[in-house]
This record gives structure tokens, sequence and C-alpha cells, in this order.
């Protein structure tokens, strides 16, 4: 009954069409107009449970009071000034985001490609300062640091730079959880940094071997090069720490984040540590609306949920549970070659890309984001996921699977 239920659900959508829009996504044919934590709900009224969070975004889910009532605060108080002025609300934020990732200062901008054009600003001030006129950053092979043409050509994604060339110049793309691919370029004068995702999550939820980034933070000691960590998806809780390289005990010269810090409103900060914090100077970088009265306090909100309820802690068990529930449902399945990630960031790797496979999850009630080429289920839910719903999850996962 339950299949032919969503076979008429399938079959009953239709095509929704955005005549003034570009055409930029491959929406599916589904509008959600309502959330409250863990659950959407669609303009026909069907509930839903979301394990996508707008991509990694809402970790304190949907609706929050404490978030919401923040945003209703802040925007009767003070929404935008120029930061030609004294932003107070920034302010805090600088010092609270460099308190939990030991970074020393921050830039705050929009997004996460702002973020990371940021960072990729500063390791060619820096190597201009060591007279390397043609600066080189090491990234990983299907790693996505965004989509505006610095951070575009620092991804490690042939598919999506098809057709931008000529991409910016100064980027060199190695495997990912490899050192030893790292360490070929030790002998090159121009190299200035090494820029990676710890988990990279539009590749595929691929987790490194245990030692991997210790070993290439010593890497970059030796050689005088900096190391910049994309965490715009694996930050802010997301892994059980506040950042992911926390798990490894080292500490990045540049943190990109985003997404998470301001649990859907626009917002992404670049740290810096030591000399790299003050490689921008007046004129040298900015923005027009980041950090903003608005973005921060509602980013300093966030922060403070999450430290206040332990939500760190929470998100490392709930994980855990989580993925135990995949690996038991789907641990054997012969679909199915991996189970990987680590706190709210899962993935489910399938055999075979399948078609359609985010509508037929939406067909059985479930968000979820499918990544990879199609052969990945990436799972990102709220922190506030519950251990039923978690159990939901991996049966529909499950169900699905099983159907095709």
């Amino acid at each position: 009954m339950k299949s032919l239920l969503n076979f008429f659900r399938r079959n009953k959508r239709k095509a929704r069409p955005t005549p003034a829009l570009m055409n930029a996504y491959a929406r599916m044919p589904v509008c959600f107009v309502r959330g409250e934590g863990v659950r959407l709900w669609d303009d026909e009224g069907t509930e839903y449970l979301d394990a996508m969070g707008g991509i990694a975004v809402t970790f304190l889910g949907h609706c929050h009071p404490r978030i919401s009532e923040a945003i209703s605060l802040q925007a009767n108080k003070l929404m935008h000034v120029s930061n030609l002025f004294h932003i107070e609300e920034q302010n805090k934020l600088g010092a609270k985001f460099c308190q939990i990732s030991g970074m020393d200062k921050v830039f705050v901008g929009n997004s996460g490609t702002e973020a990371n054009e940021a960072a990729i600003k500063i390791t060619r001030l820096m190597a201009h300062k060591k007279g390397i006129k043609q600066p080189l950053i090491i990234c990983a092979h299907h790693s996505f640091h965004g989509r505006t043409m610095g951070s575009l050509s620092a991804t490690g994604n042939p598919g999506l730079q098809k057709n931008y060339d000529p991409l910016l110049p100064g980027f060199a793309h190695v495997d990912f959880n490899d050192v030893e691919a790292l360490a070929a370029y030790t002998d090159n004068p121009d190299v200035i940094a090494v820029m990676l995702e710890p988990i990279q999550g539009e590749g595929g939820v691929l987790v490194p071997d245990e030692g991997y980034l210790k070993a290439v933070r010593e890497l970059c000691d030796k050689q005088g090069w900096l190391l910049i960590l994309d965490e715009i998806q694996t930050g802010m809780g997301r892994t059980g720490k506040w950042f992911a390289f926390q798990h490894d005990g080292i500490q990045p010269d540049i943190l990109t984040s985003a997404k998470a810090l301001g649990n859907g409103v626009p917002i992404g900060v670049c740290a810096a540590r030591g000399k790299a914090a003050d490689a921008i100077s007046p004129g040298a970088h900015g923005t027009t609306f980041g950090g903003s009265p608005f973005a921060s306090q509602i980013a300093l909100t966030v922060i403070d949920v999450i430290e206040q309820e332990a939500l760190l802690d929470k998100a490392a068990q709930t994980g855990a549970f989580l993925k135990k529930q995949l690996q038991q449902k789907l641990g054997t399945h012969p679909s199915v070659t991996a189970i990987r990630g680590k706190g709210l960031m899962l993935g489910v790797q399938l055999k075979d890309a399948v078609p359609d496979l985010g509508t037929r999850l939406l067909d059985k009630g479930l968000v979820v984001s499918i990544t990879a080429g199609g052969t990945v289920i990436r799972i990102l839910p709220s922190v506030y996921m519950t251990e039923n719903q978690a159990k939901q999850v991996a049966e529909i996962v499950q169900d699905v699977i099983n159907d095709l």
C-alpha cells in the first residue's frame, strides 16, 4: 500500500515552471513553505523529515525559537551599516569565533565562497611579501570550494569548471588523503599554501585516514607553507567538535566557515592566525554586506545556543547512533559499498548512480542531498534529530534502496 501511495504521489507531481529565473538549478518538484525543527511541509501540506538541512546549514533546525527571537530583536534595532564604522556585534562575533577556533583575527563576509576568496587573497598577499611572483596553492581532487572564479579554480572538479576557461592560474590538484602527493611539491619554490576540506562533502563525504591532517600540518610547518582548512560544511558542530580539525589536535593558518554559522542567515568567516592574520590592510579587501549587525548577532546567538545546550556532544552522539542504524540496515546490502562520515555528516555510497534518487526519497517523506554523481546519499540533519527520527531516516533509505 505504501509503495502504491508513493507511486501516485510521484506521478501527481507537476512541473513547476520558473520563467523569470535563470535555469541554474535542476529543482525537484517540491516547494517547501514551512519548517519546524527537523520537519518541513510543502505547499500541499505534505510533511517531510529533513536530513539535508539546506545542505548542512540548519544545524539548529528550522525556526529555532532563540534564533527567531534574535532575528526579530535585531531587525527592530539595526540591520545594516557600512564597515567604514565600528560594528559592535561584529566585534563580539570576531572575539567569540577566535575563542572557539583558536584563530587570531577574522574577516566577516556573506558566504562560504566569499570566505574562501578571502583565504586565497591572503595567501597571495603573503606570497608577494615573500617575493613569490607566481604563487601556487595545492588543492585536492574531488574538492569543492565554491563557484566564484577564485574558489572554482581551487575546486578539484573538472565537471564544475567546464566552459569557464580560462580559470585562474596558481592552483594544482593532488589526490586527497595522500601526503606523499603533497610532498612531491617540496622542491617547488612557488608553493605558498595547501588548501583542503577536512572531510570532502560534495566529493561524497570522503573521510581521510586518521593522522592525515596531522601529517599535512607537519609538512606545511617544515616547508613554510600555509595550511588553509575549508570548514564551510564541516564546521560549527557538524562533526561533534566546533571544527573538524579539532579531532586531530592541529591548528590551521587560515580557516573558513559559513553554512551552520548563521543557521540560514547568510554569513561567512575567514579566520587567520600568526602573520596571515595581519596580511589584509585597509583597501586590500572589503564587503558591503558582510558582518552586518544583523548577520553578526544571529551568528553570535547560534554559537551561544550550541554552547548553552552542549550540542557538540549531542551531535557526536546522535551522529554515532544514526551511523549505527545505517550500518545495521545497509552494511551488507549488495547495492551499498560504504557508509562513512563523522558526527552529523554521513554518506551512503552506492555501487551505481541512481536516476531521480532524491525524488524517490522525497516520495517517502525524506529530504537528503545526493552528491558524487548520484552515487552518494549525503545525510546532514539537525542536531535535534531524535533517535526515533534517526531510525526513520535509516528505514526510508533502506526502503528506497530495496525498491531499486
